[in-house]
């Protein structure tokens, strides 16, 4: 059944890149850790009518007219995010994980305010102060590390002494490409002795916190979480800002979302976020959940037994942050052209204070939860982690042929589901 008629028929250029996009999604395997596949039906809520309504305002307190139906879609939205996260209030309206740490900023801080949040480097995320951001240069950010890279251990006493010394307004935990657990306590702690709002950015394990695969850090006592909808959550891309109880807080998060930071709030998507929390709701979600960090386990098993060298040691979740340049002396730039090649998709990244540039570092990112949603088990994860190895060990066009026909034959025996029931 071809899905694209109208487009095939009206614009051929966008028809051809449609549907070369989804024969490259349904013959090779997504490994990249921020992305997922979405259900059938949050794609038709995102295809929907809603998408020609502006809805500027919160349900029942909008500036147009003609509310009665995005009404019902937000607040099906907010209160099926409320249950999976145990937050007493919910703004479903970012269009994205940036804008929502931008709104929350925005919500907390005045310009020139300090903010304390994990360097980018040891596995933060731009919009956590990185110098290249313009958040920088509104808001005064400081940066803690890992105190040890081979296992992961943030330096948790540095972060109090610095905490201590720069007072800041915010807290912030949260990560892009660290394959740990945080200790919440111990950054509640913290916020809390310097007098700071504690956030924790949960983006990349918002599905895992969701499937009960991963601690809440709402039961630690953080005050705010902000995430994607995407990722591990398999929403449609999106954002979103939780808040755990306090009313000032959610109110100040509500007035800089809209008015102060977005205009119409895009009730297609939101309404998609509405569909995915439904199905995060359901018990086979936590299947896939635990299922995840079983397949995370079973590659990083592989990479240790062949002496790769993983940042952290390991994985805790749904990622692995490989050194490709002391493993097998191939830059992260040169083995992520490499795989794609083979049919894995996975993206070049920095480890730890890397000395080679941004675009070219010395490590890979890469991860389980798009492999997972298409059925695979461990022992299919554990067999795409030996042909990695393969390939980045031998780089001769008749390994990396074999191993894209191989990849080609699992995921075609692994369809992208249409349904999570």
């Amino acid at each position: 059944m071809d899905c694209y008629k109208r487009i095939r028929k009206e614009d051929k250029d966008i028809y051809r890149a449609v549907v070369g996009e989804e024969k490259r999604q349904a013959e090779g395997l997504e490994l990249i850790p921020s992305e997922n596949y979405v259900s059938r039906a949050v794609k038709e809520a995102m295809a929907s009518s809603l998408t020609n309504k502006y809805s500027e305002g919160y349900p029942g307190k909008r500036y147009y007219g003609g509310q009665e139906f995005t009404d019902q879609a937000e607040t099906l939205a907010i209160e099926r995010a409320k249950k999976l996260f145990k937050a007493k209030y919910a703004n479903v309206q970012p269009l994205g994980g940036a804008n929502a740490n931008i709104a929350m900023y925005f919500a907390l801080l005045e310009p020139g305010d300090t903010v304390l949040g994990m360097d980018l480097s040891h596995g933060g995320h731009l919009t956590h102060g990185h110098p290249v951001t313009y958040l920088a240069k509104i808001f005064n950010f400081h940066q803690y590390k890992m105190k040890d890279v081979e296992t992961g251990e943030i330096d948790y006493g540095a972060m109090r002494r610095t905490a201590k010394e720069i007072k800041p307004k915010i807290v912030l935990a949260g990560f892009s490409a660290y394959p740990r657990e945080l200790d919440y306590k111990k950054f509640v702690s913290i916020a809390r002795e310097v007098g700071a709002v504690s956030v924790m950015d949960i983006a990349h394990i918002a599905g895992l916190i969701a499937g009960k695969a991963a601690k809440n850090p709402f039961d630690d006592g953080f005050d705010i979480m902000t995430t994607t909808t995407h990722k591990t959550l398999r929403g449609p891309r999106g954002g979103m800002i939780l808040v755990r109880e306090s009313e000032e807080l959610a109110k100040k998060i509500d007035k800089a979302v809209f008015p102060g930071f977005q205009g119409g709030p895009h009730m297609h998507q939101i309404a998609a976020k509405a569909v995915a929390f439904g199905e995060a709701l359901r018990p086979s979600f936590k299947r896939y959940a635990k299922q995840i960090i079983a397949n995370t386990h079973a590659m990083e098993k592989v990479f240790k037994k062949n002496k790769a060298r993983m940042i952290t040691g390991g994985s805790d979740n749904h990622l692995i942050l490989l050194d490709v340049w002391t493993s097998f002396r191939i830059s992260g730039g040169e083995a992520e052209k490499l795989l794609d090649r083979a049919g894995i998709t996975l993206n070049k990244n920095a480890i730890a204070d890397d000395t080679r540039k941004p675009m070219d570092p010395s490590g890979i990112r890469f991860g389980t939860p798009a492999m997972t949603t298409r059925g695979f088990t461990a022992k299919e994860a554990a067999r795409v982690a030996e042909i990695m190895i393969e390939v980045l060990t031998k780089r001769d066009d008749v390994t990396v042929n074999r191993a894209k026909r191989e990849m080609k034959k699992l995921a075609l025996a692994h369809p992208i589901p249409e349904s999570f029931a």
